[in-house]
């Protein structure tokens, strides 16, 4: 195999014309120059220079390798310099995929910092909600995924693969319409609302949903369904039905004509931050990930 720190003196011996103004050059002795290029032959399998008293002269394969030599070590040098660009965040790119309500109030914050912190760094935002986030994760269409699991959930086992850091705990509310009995009574019994009418929200949050109700002992009527938090809060408004939100997801939308309730039994989710191992280690994944947990806590 050839090394770069060999094609290195190699150019500074075809350069000098000896060993002993090559190792001045180089900053080395004249043995380490002459071991060095001992060395070369043995990987290159041929002889590279021809040695007449105290001249040198570059061999047919010598001039080759010297010839290439110039574009690998450039592009050695272009490639060091990106590396270290990278690792010392003056470059560098991640993909963020986030769930909503978490692109609309945790996400804006995070990246506002790593823009004013790092601007060499790009990252770009694309949205989905788990379990569909979390296979791109792994699939590799993204570096750094906002997911969330309710308590209880099995997603423990689900991302024990993962690194996975915890952001914050996000309380689930009722929405009821303004003109509704309840409005204004600060705080509301799932077994209160059992023969209302249900607007649900995504998939995985409509299932936690019939679960939360069965467990209060009925089953949701549920009229209306809509991955679009502003839709929910819309139609509670308008007077068609009850829902339970995300703070987060509330915090993110002007709710015009509703009502918020804390509701009995407490539900929570739990938001976090996902990302693989290897990618935790790459600069400008930390990094955008303590910008998360920042933005988390305020």
């Amino acid at each position: 195999m050839i090394e770069a720190r060999h094609l290195r003196i190699l150019r500074a011996v075809a350069g000098t014309g000896s060993f002993s103004a090559a190792a001045r050059e180089l900053g080395c002795t004249q043995p380490a120059v002459s071991q060095q290029m001992k060395a070369l032959e043995q990987s290159a399998g041929t002889p590279l220079l021809v040695r007449t008293g105290r001249e040198m002269r570059l061999t047919q394969a010598g001039e080759a390798l010297v010839r290439h030599a110039a574009g690998i070590l450039a592009g050695l040098t272009a490639a060091e310099e990106e590396v270290a660009a990278i690792a010392g965040l003056r470059a560098g790119r991640v993909r963020l995929v986030s769930f909503p309500s978490g692109s609309s109030t945790l996400v804006p914050t995070a990246l506002a910092a790593m823009r004013a912190e790092h601007p060499g760094t790009r990252i770009s935002l694309v949205e989905a909600e788990p379990p569909r986030s979390v296979e791109m994760l792994r699939e590799g269409d993204c570096d750094l995924a906002l997911a969330f699991r309710y308590a209880g959930a099995s997603a423990v086992a689900e991302w024990e693969d993962l690194v996975v850091t915890p952001l914050l705990t996000d309380r689930l509310v009722g929405l009821v319409p303004e003109a509704h009995p309840l409005a204004g009574a600060g705080r509301v019994g799932m077994a209160e609302l059992a023969d209302e009418p249900w607007i649900a929200g995504c998939p995985r949050c409509r299932r936690h949903l019939v679960e939360v109700c069965e467990g209060a002992g009925f089953t949701p009527r549920i009229d209306f369904a809509t991955d679009d938090y502003p839709a929910v809060v819309g139609l509670v408004g308008a007077g068609l039905g009850v829902a339970v939100l995300p703070e987060l997801a509330v915090e993110s939308v002007r709710a015009k004509g509703v009502s918020t309730l804390a509701v009995e039994p407490a539900v929570e989710r739990e938001v976090v931050a996902l990302t693989l191992p290897d990618l935790a280690r790459v600069p400008a994944v930390a990094a955008t990930l303590g910008e998360l947990v920042r933005a988390a806590a305020r």
